[in-house]
């Protein structure tokens, strides 16, 4: 078997371990890493979310594929920057201030980085300022994540220091936020789980 099949196997399947060894083969081998992330490692982590999305895996699994596609990341991402590569664009993820959940948060911000794009995960607990700050550093697209409902108004209040901005792109998430909501306050997209919050972006930057 190919080492690239082996490596898109290993991510779907959850190998750490084996991502991380192909990958250094790849590199040692003086492979096309542009190729390898572009063709295997995101196409890997995109059958993962269809899979995620179709309740065909769980949480549990989509954690464990979104790990082993670090332990790739983390091995060519010096090399690409290195080599001027850009990424796709460069998006800052934070669950809002008063909502301390990370889970979400996190399973989204691996699944964006294994779809190309460059995070900053800011934490939780984000006020305004944590966001504008990202913004400033260079993100466009701003994801925004809460679990509680009583955290959810502090959504709007993000979006409305953003209004007006065309630089920035606002999309939200978290359990108890609807598509509905999004219109409501003014955000730009709406992702259901974290599969479709990568859609969702990739949707809102093919509009920009």
């Amino acid at each position: 078997m190919p080492k690239i099949d082996e490596i898109y196997e290993a991510v779907t399947k959850g190998n750490r371990k084996v991502v991380a060894e192909k990958v250094q083969e790849v590199v040692d081998n003086d492979g096309d890493i542009v190729e390898l992330l572009n063709g295997t490692m995101i196409p890997a982590m995109r059958e993962i979310g269809e899979r995620f999305s179709r309740n065909e895996i769980y949480v549990p699994e989509m954690l464990i594929a979104a790990r082993a596609m670090q332990a790739g990341l983390d091995i060519i991402e010096p090399l690409l920057a290195a080599g001027g590569h850009k990424a796709r664009a460069r998006v800052a993820i934070g669950t809002v201030k008063g909502d301390l959940h990370d889970i979400g948060k996190n399973l989204v911000a691996m699944m964006l980085k294994g779809a190309g794009f460059e995070v900053d995960d800011l934490g939780v607990d984000c006020a305004v300022e944590k966001y504008e700050e990202a913004v400033e550093k260079g993100a466009g697209i701003l994801c925004l994540s809460a679990l509680l409902t009583t955290t959810m108004p502090y959504m709007k209040a993000v979006v409305d220091h953003f209004k007006g901005r065309d630089d920035v792109k606002i999309i939200i998430g978290g359990a108890p936020v609807t598509h509905e909501y999004a219109k409501e306050i003014g955000a730009h997209g709406y992702g259901e789980d974290a599969n479709q919050a990568v859609h969702e972006l990739e949707k809102v930057l093919a509009e920009a």
